[in-house]
């Protein structure tokens, strides 16, 4: 059985620069070590806010290192450097946009510029991408939130089985028949 690995990406000019920490990226890390007991390994990146910068990375995570799963953070909202979405909707055979109604859902209960934000979901070839916002706060919000879904929705592209600590979150699979 080959190892489950799972994508990491941060866009942000100023976390790839070194200016600041990417606080961002390792909430997401230490979410999924909470959520998931299946072993798996993350394959972390921190790049500029470049489209096609990160378009490339989707793909090398995805083809290259085969991610079941590649979570993102950053460049979702309106700001002329926000790519992450564009990036997204470039690289994904098909886009999965209740993920991104549901977190907008969950942000709108804790802040109204929420609306603003405009994360979104997509399957490139056997990895689910998720677009979540730059808050520690907010990534944890919409991750606990969607996450319930994931597993199966890895199961329905023929990726690795994950399992989840039901005590932190209920990862949900229809009942077989």
């Amino acid at each position: 059985m080959s190892t489950i690995k799972v994508g990491v990406i941060t866009a942000s000019d100023r976390a790839s620069a070194g200016i600041y920490e990417d606080i961002s990226g390792m909430a997401i890390q230490d979410t999924l070590k909470e959520y998931l007991t299946s072993e798996f390994e993350i394959v972390y990146r921190c790049i500029p806010d470049d489209q096609s910068h990160i378009e490339q990375t989707m793909k090398e995570l995805s083809d290259e290192h085969g991610c079941c799963l590649i979570v993102t953070t950053g460049g979702t909202g309106p700001a002329v450097r926000d790519v992450t979405p564009e990036a997204t909707e470039a690289v994904c055979e098909k886009m999965m946009p209740g993920f991104g109604e549901l977190m907008r859902q969950v942000s709108l209960q804790y802040v109204p510029t929420a609306i603003l934000s405009r994360q979104t979901a997509g399957i490139r070839g056997k990895s689910l991408i998720i677009n979540l916002p730059g808050k520690p706060k907010s990534i944890r919000e919409c991750l606990d939130a969607v996450f319930p879904a994931v597993p199966y929705c890895i199961d329905l592209i023929e990726g690795p089985y994950l399992e989840c600590d039901e005590n932190v979150i209920k990862a949900f699979r229809p009942k077989a028949k």
